[in-house]
């Protein structure tokens, strides 16, 4: 703990200047509002764009389409939603040309069209941002976003698709992470999903479908993808939005239409007339307990560690990072995209090599030389993309539930029936009803009940640390509830839990503690008690200026024979971002340390000297208080002469992050 005279210093330093990052929590209080601004509902009688009438879709004996009605406006935001299974996807699917209509009609501006292909629809306005991406992996960002050009004739101008294709990422206002000449299918689930947006903005389409746009941004990333859906809508587009996120419903759309098994139950009425808790009724027909209700203060039954990572560098996106992770603990990876969660996990499985740092499973050191080592040392992983990491479309669903007791088997016979009672007990924990096991096709399955298999298939392996990435992409919130309560009770069995989520609420109602990356390295290691989402948006944050932050901090503690900390602080809590040490001093912190904003805890003596300046980006923004700590007061500098420093040494550099 750091003395009183550091706490009274930076609470005078406090009412100077304010330290720390916006909220990117979606609020909704007094009426609609995301982010900062507000909804403007329009009472006018808005002009109808596109209506589906008595749509119908069979695949072989399931009817998957039951007479769905559908109605779209010019220029709103319309949510459909439901749970998953209930026709939400096939109805996009149907009315964008991917999928023959078995019967019904359809009209986009009063006029009646028959789609039999994507390219129908998009030639009449109608485009689809799919869940699952639909790119090509070794085509480039920039090749991929102008991809329908390529059936046009002539030849391409690919000086004004660049310009083109950069107006466009200008336009979504978010930090996208990828070069236009970067080759798709090395980037991450997130990355191409902001990909194949690009792709139909650049089409220029009437009506846009978006299936789960956000499932893998952070909550920031969110915020500005749904505020871009509002400046499509002011520009002319109408958009439709499928997402389980209630929040996102309740700010982003105008309207909302609810599906259950294939059918309309709700079409078209106002969201701001209905609140979540009815809406979630009409989802599932009956009410869902806190979805999140845990322990807080779960006790963990043994401190023994299960997986232990130390200065992991591993390629250009992790840099540093450093954790551990007892048996029965859960614990989150936090961060932006970009921030180096997945690749850090995929080297830890032996997906991409280790280049420094080391690795401790089980108490020995570990580096796994392939995926197929890690599973046989007691490691399970979930990848972020389910249709390429996670499922064989060829084999039936049966076959995919087991994929793990294949591998780890050393003959070629398959005997099912030895597992067969602990597979019909795991399935029937998941909610899965049992006779879908025998089906050919595992992608006639929703991407739910396609993530639970998926699950299924690692609870059966009882491994000792299972990987999660994303796991509750594209499912809905019932599916949400059992996968949560089935990885706690796995957790409760010993087993470590190491999850990713871009949803911060998720991170946090799941996690016990949650280790925060930023920029490919580790800065914080929190337990969620200590946590919101806006505290976790702001440990996130990139700040690409750490490491001259870093070296600065090296520089004053010399310099001084001091001790040198990045702090962060609110109301409750001091976070330090960086810190460094020419001596011990009392009250002196280490990176990732953190404690409460209370003097009436503290009882050190005041025997540390201290000076506080500000950190200001280019454009005056702060940045944190560098403070520091010295036993000499003969060496310490005025606070004026440091906040001098501070700016020379940060400000000389062209490569300071605005």
């Amino acid at each position: 703990m750091p003395p009183p005279k550091l706490l009274k210093s930076i609470r005078r330093q406090t009412h100077a200047c304010h330290i720390g990052q916006d909220s990117a929590i979606i609020k909704i209080e007094d009426g609609v509002k995301l982010g900062g601004f507000r909804l403007d509902r329009n009472d006018t009688e808005p002009a109808l764009l596109l209506t589906a009438q008595g749509i119908e879709k069979r695949f072989g004996s399931m009817r998957a389409l039951k007479g769905v009605d559908f109605s779209l406006n010019h220029r709103e935001v319309h949510a459909i939603v439901g749970a998953n299974g209930a026709g939400k996807s096939t109805l996009m699917r149907a009315i964008a040309g991917m999928h023959r209509i078995d019967s019904g009609s359809l009209t986009v501006d009063g006029r009646e069209v028959h789609f039999s292909s994507p390219r129908d629809a998009i030639a009449a306005g109608v485009s689809m941002v799919t869940q699952e991406t639909s790119l090509a992996p070794h085509l480039s960002v920039l090749e991929n976003i102008f991809l329908p050009e390529f059936a046009k004739p002539g030849r391409l101008n690919w000086a004004n698709n660049r310009r083109q294709a950069i107006a466009l990422i200008d336009e979504l206002q978010i930090s996208v992470g990828f070069s236009l000449d970067d080759e798709v299918g090395r980037l991450s689930m997130a990355n191409r999903q902001l990909v194949e947006i690009l792709k139909v903005l650049a089409l220029d389409s009437k009506v846009i479908f978006l299936d789960e746009p956000t499932t893998s941004l952070s909550p920031y990333e969110c915020d500005k993808l749904l505020e871009l859906t509002r400046k499509l809508a002011e520009r002319g587009h109408s958009l439709v939005l499928v997402t389980h996120r209630m929040e996102e419903i309740f700010a982003a759309t105008d309207r909302l239409t609810v599906l259950r098994e294939g059918a309309t139950v709700v079409g078209g009425i106002r969201t701001d007339s209905i609140d979540a808790n009815e809406l979630i009724r009409l989802m599932v027909g009956r009410e869902l307990s806190n979805i999140y209700a845990h322990h807080e203060t779960r006790p963990i039954r043994t401190t023994r560690k299960i997986l232990q990572v130390e200065g992991l560098s591993a390629g250009p996106m992790v840099k540093d990072v450093s954790f551990d992770i007892a048996a029965g603990e859960i614990v989150g990876l936090g961060g932006l995209v970009g921030a180096g969660r997945t690749e850090t996990v995929e080297a830890i499985f032996g997906l991409r090599p280790v280049e420094r740092g080391s690795i401790k499973f089980a108490g020995e050191a570990f580096s796994p030389r392939s995926p197929l080592e890690s599973i046989r040392s007691g490691i399970g992983f979930i990848g972020e993309d389910r249709r390429t990491q996670g499922l064989i479309p060829d084999f039936t669903v049966r076959e995919n539930l087991m994929l793990v007791q294949l591998s780890l088997q050393n003959h070629q016979l398959v005997d099912y029936k030895k597992s067969e009672a602990r597979a019909h007990e795991v399935v029937r924990r998941l909610g899965l009803n049992l006779s879908r096991l025998n089906d050919a096709n595992i992608l006639k399955f929703s991407g739910g009940m396609q993530q639970k298999i998926i699950i299924a298939r690692w609870l059966l392996a009882s491994p000792r640390l299972l990987i999660l990435d994303e796991p509750t992409r594209g499912v809905d919130i019932e599916t949400r509830s059992t996968i949560y309560k089935a990885l706690r009770e796995l957790s409760d069995e010993g087993t470590a839990i190491l999850v990713i989520s871009s949803d911060f609420e998720e991170l946090l109602g799941l996690s016990d503690r949650v280790v925060v990356l930023s920029d490919g390295r580790s800065v914080a290691d929190v337990p969620v008690a200590c946590l919101n989402t806006q505290r976790l948006t702001m440990l996130s944050a990139p700040r690409r200026s750490a490491h001259l932050i870093g070296a600065m901090l090296t520089r004053i503690a010399q310099q001084f024979n001091a001790s040198c900390m990045w702090l962060h602080y609110d109301d409750d809590y001091v976070f330090c971002l960086d810190s460094a040490h020419s001596e011990p001093v009392a009250g002196m912190l280490q990176k990732g340390d953190f404690f409460p904003f209370s003097a009436t805890v503290l009882s050190q003596p005041e025997n540390a000297n201290i000076t506080i300046a500000t950190i200001r980006g280019k454009q005056g923004q702060a940045m944190g208080a560098i403070v520091l700590l010295t036993n000499d007061s003969a060496k310490l500098p005025l606070a004026s002469e440091l906040d001098r420093i501070v700016h020379h040494s940060l400000h000389t550099s062209e490569s300071v992050a605005a």
